[in-house]
């Protein structure tokens, strides 16, 4: 199981996590309860429920970098181009926009 942190601008935001299953998202109590709560993502609205899928949410698929930026990436890792986890938490921490990808350590609770 790996998870990252989601942040937006400079709150934490929600947890992304891929899982046996596939992948889940959730909003973090706290930040739904902040007056400045905004959702990450049109797809991915402001609720306390998980959303679920079976692959990577397209939002987050697409903050992953493409062409020449990805071939970079790809050619200085061992990651597999289908492995869209590993690629969004080593190109994606500080993306351009509001939204950042942040590896979550296995030791945080």
């Amino acid at each position: 199981m790996r998870q990252a942190k989601i942040f937006y601008q400079d709150q934490e935001a929600g947890l992304l996590t891929e899982n046996d299953e596939g992948y889940e998202f959730v909003y973090l109590p706290d930040y739904l309860a902040s007056f400045n709560a905004h959702a990450i993502s049109l797809t991915l609205p402001l609720q306390e429920a998980v959303f679920k899928s079976q692959v990577l949410f397209p939002f987050f698929d697409g903050l992953i970098p493409e062409g020449w930026l990805l071939d970079v990436a790809l050619r200085n890792t061992d990651i597999s181009i289908l492995d869209r986890m590993s690629l969004l938490l080593l190109c994606c921490k500080d993306c351009i926009g509001a939204v950042s990808v942040v590896p979550k350590e296995n030791d945080e609770q």
